[in-house]
């Protein structure tokens, strides 16, 4: 798995209401991620070797993680993600009156 999709997991542990799960993720990223030089993934079948593909210092291997780290902080960040099955909370970034279709 990749940084890049840590902010989903994130989410996703706390809407099943299981933010331990997601507070584990980010500790074992905060272990790995500075030291390996933030790779775009990792490989092998629990995930402890750098990709051989991997680049290293990946914007958005950092974004995620970042994401991640204020989702935790802030649940309430967590309206601005959408999923299908969330009908009961509204989008808090609106378009803007000049946004053209």
């Amino acid at each position: 798995m990749g940084a890049v999709l840590l902010w989903l997991l994130t989410a996703a542990c706390i809407k099943t209401d299981r933010p331990q799960n997601a507070r584990r993720a980010i500790e074992l990223a905060d272990s790995r991620l500075p030291k390996d030089g933030w790779p775009e993934y990792y490989d092998g079948k629990l995930g402890r070797y750098v990709g051989k593909q991997a680049r290293k210092y990946q914007t958005w291997s950092i974004a995620g993680y970042l994401v991640s780290k204020v989702m935790l902080e802030d649940p309430s960040h967590l309206g601005m993600i959408a999923l299908e099955e969330d009908e009961q909370i509204k989008p808090l970034i609106k378009r803007s009156a000049s946004w053209t279709s």
